[in-house]
């Protein structure tokens, strides 16, 4: 899979949430800093949306953090881990 379907889907970048919020997909972007032939870099940001105890939106909190992506032959993304 492509680096942002694989960063819209992977339960890693929870690893970068402060407050056991969920992310929002809508706001996820990135931005690659470097690639090798079985590796690339990015910095990743979202906001990660805080619920209330009766299920409403309490706030938003801005999140980043710098991933390691590993590819495959065919450049799509295999693995990764929060550097």
């Amino acid at each position: 899979m492509g680096i942002d379907e694989y960063l819209k889907s992977t339960p890693k970048l929870a690893q970068l949430c402060s407050q056991n919020g969920w992310i929002d997909n809508e706001t996820l972007s990135y931005e690659l800093m470097e690639q090798g032939d079985d590796q690339a870099v990015v910095n990743v940001t979202f906001d990660e949306v805080v619920m209330e105890g009766s299920g409403c939106v309490a706030g938003r909190i801005s999140c980043y953090g710098k991933m390691r992506l590993t590819l495959g032959d065919s450049g799509q993304v295999e693995n990764s881990e929060i550097i």
